[in-house]
């Protein structure tokens, strides 16, 4: 590792940390140490870090801004990359957008808006980066990445850059292709968006912006959604119903305001919130027969 650590270093593609706390990069404020973290400053750095990685033979992943995401307590093996500042540049050619896969959603969602541009009101709120909500297909208010995405540009595990189409991409209900059938890093995105009435979609954007301040938990460290809803069920609703709002494990709580979400309520760690999230699974099904899936990721050593 301390040949990769040099040769990553020597490469200047951008910040290089040795042993970095995931803690540090992820919204609930949970995780252990990576190996290695690096944050490439451009795509060409990105993609010359990945070819250093792979001919040391190390492992890796991707992530955004640490949003729907829990890093074991042992961290992770291998190298870490983190998408942000040199790859969330933005483009605006009339109502298609062209946007780095760092860029921050919530700021992206904001400037257009005031542009008068509509699509992406849903993601007002939401916390991530562009690439990760196209990983994700994240969505919100009866809409998803899926309706706006025309192309991404993802970066193969084998160094290839390919563009694909969004029926290529294989959206369905926060998944994409990227996760596990093709998984890749998203670099850049394509979206397709409609001209609007500037002050309808700022109402909106802010009307889900209240929604969200209102109904959710975003005054402690949290990772968002911790379940997918069991359609035609809702996660946050069983879990209320069962009377496991406020439930506790160790430093990890249920939150008070939304069953669907696990807060960091204090020095909690990683095996705290799976412990907990085991806790409503089996509950959920003891009550309802209904198997509860995981929407957040769950990455590292157990």
């Amino acid at each position: 590792m301390s040949k990769l650590l040099t040769q990553l270093k020597d490469a200047n593609i951008g910040k290089v940390l040795e042993n970095e706390p995931l803690a540090k990069h992820t919204t609930i404020r949970i995780g252990g140490p990576a190996d290695i973290l690096i944050e490439p400053s451009n795509s060409e750095n990105l993609k010359k870090a990945l070819e250093i990685i792979k001919s040391n033979g190390a492992k890796w992943r991707a992530i955004g801004r640490g949003s729907n995401l829990l890093v074991a307590d042992k961290g992770i093996e291998g190298v870490v990359i983190k998408l942000g500042t040199g790859l969330d540049e933005m483009k605006i050619d009339g109502d298609t957008l062209t946007v780095g896969g760092g860029y921050s959603i919530i700021k992206l969602a904001t400037i257009i808006s005031k542009k008068g541009l509509a699509g992406l009101e849903f993601a007002s709120g939401i916390p991530g980066s562009i690439g990760g909500a196209v990983y994700m297909n994240a969505g919100a208010h009866g809409s998803d990445m899926s309706k706006i995405v025309n192309k991404a540009l993802v970066l193969f595990e084998d160094g290839q850059l390919t563009w694909l189409t969004n029926e290529e991409l294989e959206f369905s209900y926060r998944t994409s292709v990227l996760q596990e059938k093709r998984p890749g890093i998203c670099i850049e995105v394509v979206l397709q968006l409609k001209q609007g009435k500037k002050e309808d979609i700022v109402a909106i954007m802010q009307k889900n912006k209240d929604y969200r301040r209102d109904t959710q938990p975003w005054n402690f460290p949290c990772a968002g959604s911790i379940f997918r809803n069991p359609l035609p069920n809702y996660a946050g609703q069983l879990v209320e119903e069962a009377g496991l709002k406020g439930y506790q494990i160790g430093g990890a709580k249920i939150s008070d305001m939304h069953g669907n979400f696990i807060v960091n309520a204090g020095e909690a760690t990683a095996q705290d919130v799976l412990d907990l999230i085991d806790f409503v699974k089996k509950s959920i099904f003891d009550k309802y027969g209904i198997k509860m899936e995981t929407e957040v990721e769950i990455i590292g050593s157990k």
